[in-house]
């Protein structure tokens, strides 16, 4: 909580800068602060931190007091009308009824909730870096598609000129008017894209106006692959495992406190009375004290314990069970991760070489054009290949950024 203050104060401070330009660090300390699950999470952790509190009063003493104030409507040989009685009593649970056990098993609690906020604020934290690759991405595309139609129609002005000097066909005048009109359809498409990358990016910051900014890092930068981790380091970092290990531990704790429910229970408690005689003749009082050692043995309950401690038996498992399982799935997970790093690194590179290529050729083929040594339909077709081949890349760079952030995630390397 103490450093979810001081990122939103920083993040005050720096509102102005924060909203022109972005860095993705920034990003990601203002999701921190405005993000309702980690909100959520520590509310989670500090219910159950008073919970284990409040199994720790067990272990102590406890004093209660019960007072009586009784008024008659009748008299009897002189007997007041009226008659109290207070009685104070100071009771201490010697042995017996989980105390420990149940204290224990709080205590896990607490430790669970901890290690699954703390997954959640990793979660979170690929979820920004992921909204943020993500307007990025989409910014290129936009951009990608206004310069694509500044192609078409920088040819399309070609196209009418040689047409009013009648050098070329209606046909192919309409063939690039139809192309100019659906790279500006792709372009309105495009700019619906970006706007949803953007309120997504506004949304995560807490911020639901559709304000502008500039990204500070891009999908285009370099970006290095980190190292593979093995499953054991991963196990030992991984947040969603630790809490799975606590909740067995909790499980466990709380079979025995529902044995404990079942066994012999010894209580000593010491009472004191403050009261009037009975009868109350004549308004006199008087103390009196006592001292109680009491027991408590469950002989017959049909069997109520024995299903009680099997279900309890059963929760145990089922929390071994889960937590096996999700080590099972950080192992695919890690294994699908590295698969994903090496398959976008290899088709960012893959890209990369054939945007040249295709620059190459769009370049060639509208040169030769205007030269009068390719049809319009060659110069058509390299201006599809460019702009295919440059999305793709785009779709590369963006692939592998997420890639790498969802890697870092699934091994807790942030």
């Amino acid at each position: 909580m103490f450093k979810r203050t001081i990122m939103a104060l920083t993040a005050l401070a720096c509102a102005t800068e924060i909203y022109a330009q972005v860095s993705l660090q920034a990003y990601r300390d203002s999701v921190y602060v405005c993000s309702t699950e980690i909100e959520l999470a520590e509310e989670r952790l500090s219910e159950s931190y008073s919970t284990m509190k409040r199994r720790r009063t067990d272990f102590y003493p406890s004093l209660s007091a019960e007072a009586s104030y009784q008024l008659g409507f009748r008299r009897f040989d002189g007997e007041k009308l009226c008659s109290f009685a207070v009685v104070p009593q100071l009771s201490q649970r010697l042995l017996g009824g989980g105390v420990r056990a149940m204290y224990r098993q709080a205590e896990a609690d607490v430790h669970a909730e901890y290690y699954s906020a703390e997954y959640v604020k990793t979660e979170m934290l690929y979820q920004a870096d992921y909204a943020y690759w993500a307007l990025s991405a989409m910014g290129l595309y936009r951009q990608a598609v206004e310069e694509y139609v500044g192609i078409i129609g920088s040819l399309a002005q070609i196209v009418r000129e040689r047409y009013a000097e009648g050098y070329v066909a209606k046909s192919e005048l309409l063939q690039v008017e139809a192309r100019l009109s659906e790279a500006e359809f792709a372009l309105i498409e495009s700019q619906n894209n970006y706007d949803v990358a953007l309120h997504r990016f506004n949304n995560l910051r807490g911020i639901y106006e559709p304000d502008e900014v500039q990204l500070l890092e891009s999908i285009l930068d370099s970006i290095a692959m980190p190292q593979r981790v093995g499953f054991e380091q991963i196990a030992q970092r991984r947040y969603d495992l630790q809490a799975a290990q606590e909740l067995i531990r909790s499980a466990e704790f709380g079979v025995d406190a529902v044995r404990a429910q079942y066994l012999p229970k010894v209580e000593l408690s010491v009472s004191g009375s403050w009261r009037t005689y009975s009868p109350n003749m004549a308004n006199k009082t008087y103390l009196d004290g006592a001292l109680l050692l009491g027991v408590s043995v469950p002989i017959f309950h049909w069997g109520e314990r024995r299903h009680a401690v099997a279900a309890a038996r059963s929760g145990a498992r089922m929390a071994r069970s889960a937590w096996q399982q999700a080590k099972d799935d950080m192992q695919q997970q890690e294994a699908d991760g590295w698969s994903a790093l090496q398959n976008t690194l290899l088709q960012m590179r893959s890209s990369l070489r054939n945007l040249e290529i295709a620059g190459e050729n769009l370049r060639i083929s509208t040169y030769s054009y205007n030269e009068g040594r390719a049809t319009l339909l060659e110069v058509l077709q390299a201006q599809i290949s460019w702009m295919q081949i440059y999305t793709n890349a785009i779709t590369a760079r963006f692939n592998y950024a997420v890639a790498v952030s969802a890697y870092r995630f699934i091994t807790s390397t942030y």
